[in-house]
């Protein structure tokens, strides 16, 4: 039990100092004693006492830290507010993951500005960090300087961190030409049914790839004999699978041709990324790339991932379930062009600025206005498409606001096995869901929201729709354990409460 108790705490104290933007070093400075002594601690491996863990919750300004143990995360809203004033879309989650399993081809050094400071991105920084890499938050722990060492550590690999994150999967890529064999955990992340790896390995066996799944592990071997005497087709157009594709031809000497490719917001920044790293590609934007890969790349690069749109999404939904008018800034309206087109037949009341570039110089931004509005059901179902169609992780969102609209809404969310059953749980929160089957719902707005008290669904995209209803019901909600939402969005409950809403963090003590 005492052993539980100080990996409990050493990972509280983890998570502060990585939230803080600290490395060990910054902290074991502050406390004036070693960063092997904070390496232990943080782990679980040393006697901590609580006058030592006061002094690390005053170090990194944690009131948590300072109480020891706490459980998971929780958000108390008090719902019926109205938002105002304006919010900025932050830096692309998916993107952001994707440029971290992208540094890895680089021998030099990385530097990613404004990384979004996220679950899914520690996960990975704490993989990367057992395995070797070295990582720091510079300028104010806005951006990530990212150095490799000359050899990967795979052996030391942090094997709990890689399996809470499914961007795990985008390491095969980049490894394949940094060894001849190498173990990765099974992927996790969000609950969202079967997801089978098949699609990725077809692709990456073209390059040499082979893959055994025993125990919890992949075992790959790699035979650097092979390479691709043809075009990749992709057998599905995913984003993650794309990733891997245009990471393992990358450094790939010679020219790769991947078709069926996703041209997703993702994929296309981690297109501009390589490209700074001196890798050509050309059809990007498109379903066809073309990757003119170099065998080794040693080079110091500096890289600003764009917006990300699905987040833009959950701001124009929650202005829209609370009846707002709220501004979102540098909104990457390239990637919102078929939901806002879908918004505006609804009867949805807004306007956008010119267009302007996003830092990478590639990406187009706007500002959106939304304005309450009288919203009807749209005729025709929602439905996502690979890009330039609706946005798979944005399906979600437009539960909520079919909730408000007049008349049926039918959403068919084919793509997941289960995702659509977690939006049901709207019906807590007095909404009318009527699920058909696995993939589909059927929503009656308009909905007369009321509070409740519930469990965080185990994803991502149908969570934060449930925290939006709970601002949208009067009363007070409480939402359980939202370790899901910090995967994927950066303080967005202080965000919001920015902006007029009134959400508590609090944790059992």
């Amino acid at each position: 039990m005492a052993d539980d108790y100080l990996v409990r705490i050493g990972k509280l104290i983890r998570d502060a100092r990585q939230h803080r933007g600290w490395t060990q070093s910054q902290l074991a400075e502050a406390l004036a004693t070693s960063q092997s002594a904070v390496n232990r601690i943080e782990r679980g491996n040393q006697n901590i006492s609580l006058e030592m863990i006061a002094r690390i919750g005053e170090a990194l300004d944690s009131e948590i830290v300072s109480l020891g143990y706490a459980g998971p995360m929780h958000l108390r809203v008090v719902g019926g507010r109205r938002l105002s004033g304006s919010i900025d879309v932050k830096t692309s989650k998916n993107a952001c993951v994707a440029l971290l399993c992208g540094s890895l081809l680089n021998k030099g050094r990385t530097v990613l500005r404004r990384v979004a400071r996220i679950e899914e991105v520690f996960r990975l920084l704490e993989v990367l960090n057992s395995i070797g890499v070295r990582t720091r938050w510079i300028n104010d722990g806005v951006d990530l300087e990212i150095t490799p060492p000359a050899d990967l550590d795979m052996e030391a690999i942090d094997a709990e961190a890689a399996r809470r994150t499914r961007s795990i999967i985008m390491f095969l890529g980049p490894l394949l030409h940094r060894m001849d064999a190498f173990r990765l955990p099974y992927a996790g992340g969000c609950d969202l049914g079967t997801r089978t790896i098949e699609p990725h390995m077809i692709a990456l066996r073209r390059f040499g790839l082979d893959i055994a799944a025993t125990e919890g592990l992949y075992h790959a071997q790699v035979d650097h004999s092979i390479s691709p005497d043809r075009p990749i087709v992709l057998t599905e157009r995913g984003d993650t699978v794309t990733e891997n594709a245009l990471l393992a031809a990358a450094r790939h000497e010679g020219t790769t041709v991947i078709r069926n490719a996703s041209s997703n917001y993702m994929v296309q920044d981690l297109c501009f990324f390589l490209e700074t790293l001196g890798v050509r590609v050309d059809g990007i934007g498109s379903t066809t790339l073309t990757v003119h890969g170099v065998p080794s790349i040693d080079v110091d690069v500096d890289y600003s991932p764009s917006e990300d749109p699905v987040e833009a999404m959950s701001l124009i939904a929650a202005a829209v379930v609370t009846e707002s008018q709220l501004t979102i800034r540098r909104v990457p309206i390239e990637f919102l062009e078929i939901e806002l087109a879908v918004l505006e037949e609804m009867g949805l009341d807004h306007d956008r600025t010119t267009e302007y570039s996003a830092d990478n110089g590639r990406t187009r931004l706007v500002d959106l206005t939304v304005r309450p509005s009288k919203l009807e059901a749209p005729i025709d179902k929602i439905h996502p498409m690979p890009f330039p169609g609706l946005n798979i992780d944005n399906v979600p969102f437009f539960a909520a606001i079919a909730a408000v609209a007049q008349g049926q809404t039918l959403i068919h969310d084919w793509v997941y096995d289960n995702r659509a059953i977690y939006l049901t749980d709207l019906n807590r929160l007095g909404g009318r869901l009527q699920l058909l089957d696995p993939h589909r719902v059927l929503v009656e707005g308009p909905t007369r929201w009321r509070a409740a008290e519930m469990m965080c669904p185990p994803a991502l995209r149908p969570a934060v729709v449930v925290l939006l209803a709970m601002m949208a019901a009067e009363g007070t909600s409480v939402l359980r354990n939202v370790y899901v939402i910090n995967r994927g969005y950066e303080d967005l409950a202080e965000r919001l409460n920015s902006v007029g809403a009134q959400i508590e963090i609090f944790r059992d003590i």
